[in-house]
């Protein structure tokens, strides 16, 4: 009878730990972001300048699934005064580290930009990486945040004293585009 109650409770255990819920790995915290959004873009045009002078555009973006999941394709395309903007960002996810590379490139020169790298944490992205701006070697910080089901804001900020300070360069707010807009 013992033996039976041991194998029982070991088969009981057994079942508990290989139905349990998998542990959180990050490769899937841009899904909420999957979908068509209306994009307000506004970007100070000469950042670490001293310059006030933002340009804004509007516009559509579209962000879909790739690799399963573990990576997503986004295209943005946007106008405004200073003429028409079209972007994609490519993000990965490695689960070996459990992070996301934002890999970013303008139509305008067909080329990516150094990722940055980074995890969501309580609901809000952060991504970091080391770059140069003209002669300048900077950081770059880019957050993501979910505003509600409906809107994100995205903000990217550089810094030249290795992170003590930063300037906002970029702001977007994605509004999610509903089926009867489409």
């Amino acid at each position: 009878m013992r033996r039976r109650l041991l194998a029982a409770l070991s088969l009981t255990s057994f079942l508990s730990v290989a139905g349990a819920a998998p542990a959180h790995d990050g490769s899937h915290d841009f899904d909420f972001e999957l979908g068509t959004w209306k994009t307000r873009v506004k970007r100070l045009v000469k950042p670490l300048t001293g310059s006030t002078t933002w340009v804004e555009m509007n516009g559509i973006t579209t962000v879909k699934p790739v690799w399963g999941g573990r990576g997503n394709l986004v295209e943005l395309e946007a106008d405004g005064p200073n003429g028409h903007f079209r972007g994609l960002s490519l993000r990965l996810f490695n689960p070996q580290t459990q992070t996301w590379s934002l890999n970013f490139a303008n139509a305008a020169d067909g080329t990516l930009t150094i990722p940055t790298v980074g995890r969501f944490k309580d609901g809000r992205g952060e991504f970091f990486n080391e770059d140069t701006l003209g002669d300048k070697a900077i950081r770059v910080r880019f957050v993501i945040t979910p505003l509600s089901p409906t809107e994100i804001r995205f903000e990217q900020a550089f810094s030249a004293d290795q992170g003590k300070t930063w300037e906002v360069n970029w702001i977007a707010t994605d509004t999610r585009v509903s089926d009867a807009e489409k």
